[in-house]
């Protein structure tokens, strides 16, 4: 069985056990999947990532999902683009990585991902699947808590490229 899944849709609709936030580093919601997220999600959302105190590039921090159809939502703060050269690829691969090691710890077993840091943050969307999928991929090699990741994308753009990336991983 193949743990990597793509889907095209809402990710504010996904029936997993959390889904994946691309947050800002206040926590406190903003736009794209973001304000899609706390939208649904309700103002408990908001009232309980200010209890958090942010989070930095990279790194990853867990709240309830309230009225999305999750349980949790993991928040997340990928790099914002500025040329590749200030270790971008790095922290947009932690930011993958810490929200993986976070829904273990919480013992999650199925988690959505959206397309971190290619909107506002203006990530590369070609290279940004790549990092995504490569490092969901080594994940999964190693470990096998995880019964489903799935990608979630918006717009035929993004699942053109993740698709053909994932065809070629076999």
């Amino acid at each position: 069985m193949n743990r990597i899944q793509l889907y095209q849709g809402d990710i504010t609709e996904m029936h997993v056990d959390a889904i994946v936030n691309a947050a800002n580093k206040s926590l406190l919601g903003g736009g794209g999947v973001d304000g899609a997220i706390h939208r649904v999600a309700g103002p408990k959302l908001l009232e309980e990532c200010k209890k958090l105190n942010g989070c930095e590039t990279g790194q990853a921090k867990i709240t309830l999902a309230y009225r999305l159809p999750c349980r949790f939502v993991i928040h997340t703060v990928g790099p914002v683009w500025h040329g590749g050269q200030i270790g971008e690829p790095a922290q947009l691969a932690s930011a993958y990585q810490s929200s993986l090691q976070l829904a273990k710890k919480h013992q999650l077993k199925t988690v959505a991902f959206p397309n971190i840091s290619t909107g506002v943050y203006a990530f590369p969307k070609q290279q940004a699947a790549e990092i995504a999928i490569s490092t969901v991929h080594n994940f999964l090699e190693t470990d096998d808590w995880f019964e489903e990741i799935t990608f979630c994308v918006y717009d035929d753009e993004n699942y053109g490229i993740y698709e053909e990336i994932l065809n070629q991983d076999g």
